[in-house]
């Protein structure tokens, strides 16, 4: 029996490739003769570096950059096995688990240090940048990122902005002189999990503000924010981004990189499969497990299991989704692929405690499903 294990991180609890050897464990305490092969996988979120790296033997980098609330990090990025392209994610630099839930507020959080991870990469020579842009703690429409590249942001009296999303209601013009010219020489592949645009009720604001700590009263006031900087940024740089499926994606960093950079954005899954060569390695399988921190109607969007699934179809091997949990619309994926859905939670419980035992709840889990696989087996 030849099984394929490609999941997405558990947010917070588990990485990619933790679940993946979680997987393995239980798989082979029921089928101890399987062959499992590994291929720990994301979306453009947390998790996006690792796979990718691991996918073309390549290695880990660490530079020290500005958090979302301007604090420093140590996040991390990569260089491929071959040496050419750099693997980022904002989540490193400006993500969402960086900032403590009491202090979250992305009327004044900053992508600044997403910005210079890029100018790492360009600093180590590399011209070819994919980067994760899922997880973020920000609405500031990628100006952090674009002031760490050499952009500045005026109101009217000609005085540089603070940094943030809320700042950008007083936004009047924005110079580019500075903008650093390497980024006219790279190839720059943006993984996007969304299609959102960067205002209105799809928008970055209304639809992902209130999960980085957005009031309705802020939602309003970034989503206004947000419309001026479209409407300034398309008059500096001759291009209009602000519709353009995907911009709204990170708090407007979709938008931000249309605008100032040669960005074009692909579904992060997309990204990752081609890599790491998955449409060959599940050829002649048996069975594909794949899994997410949570499974519900944001998942059939074009998630991680679903773009799994898509490529699995197409060899006709069956798909199970291992998560965390299931939420609402979580059936959604059997129409896009998945053949089979469990939670890996055996019994109510607290979240804390199901992250903290995420490793053996996963286990345990496949273990389960293997066993039913034996039934199934036993029937036919």
């Amino acid at each position: 029996m030849r099984i394929i294990v490609a999941p997405d991180s558990f947010k917070g609890s588990v990485s990619a490739l933790g679940v993946a050897e979680a997987m393995e464990r239980g798989i082979h305490a029921v089928f101890p003769a399987a062959q499992v092969l590994k291929v720990p996988i994301a979306d453009g979120g947390e998790g996006t570096v690792e796979a990718l790296v691991a996918a073309t033997g390549g290695k880990l980098m660490h530079s020290e950059v500005r958090g979302p609330l301007g604090a420093p990090v140590r996040a991390h990025w990569g260089i491929s096995g071959d040496g050419a392209t750099a693997f980022l994610e904002m989540a490193s630099a400006s993500g969402l688990p960086l900032i403590p839930r009491e202090q979250r507020d992305p009327c004044i959080t900053s992508t600044f240090g997403t910005g210079q991870l890029m100018k790492a990469a360009l600093d180590a020579g590399l011209r070819r940048i994919v980067i994760g842009i899922g997880g973020s703690a920000t609405n500031d429409g990628g100006t952090g990122m674009a002031r760490a590249l050499g952009v500045r942001f005026l109101d009217a009296q000609g005085a540089d902005l603070p940094e943030g999303g809320a700042a950008l209601a007083r936004l009047a013009r924005i110079d580019l002189s500075g903008l650093d010219p390497r980024l006219a020489e790279i190839h720059l592949l943006v993984a996007c999990d969304v299609d959102n645009p960067l205002c209105g009720p799809r928008g970055a604001s209304a639809v992902y503000g209130p999960q980085k700590g957005a009031t309705p009263e802020m939602v309003t006031e970034l989503d206004a924010a947000l419309g001026v900087f479209a409407a300034v940024a398309a008059t500096a740089t001759g291009r209009d981004m602000a519709l353009q499926p995907g911009a709204g994606a990170a708090g407007g960093l979709g938008a931000g990189l249309l605008f100032f950079t040669p960005a074009s954005l692909r579904p992060g899954v997309a990204i990752v499969l081609e890599t790491t060569g998955f449409d060959a390695l599940v050829q002649g399988a048996d069975l594909v497990i794949t899994g997410e921190g949570r499974t519900d109607f944001q998942t059939a969007m074009g998630k991680a299991p679903v773009g799994v699934a898509a490529v699995a179809k197409r060899h006709g091997v069956p798909v199970v989704c291992l998560s965390g949990g299931l939420g609402v619309g979580a059936d959604e994926v059997l129409a896009h692929g998945i053949d089979a859905l469990a939670s890996i939670v055996p019994h109510p419980m607290p979240l804390d405690d199901c992250m903290a035992q995420g490793e053996a709840l996963l286990e345990a889990a496949a273990a389960r499903v293997c066993r039913l696989l034996q039934v199934g087996r036993a029937l036919r």
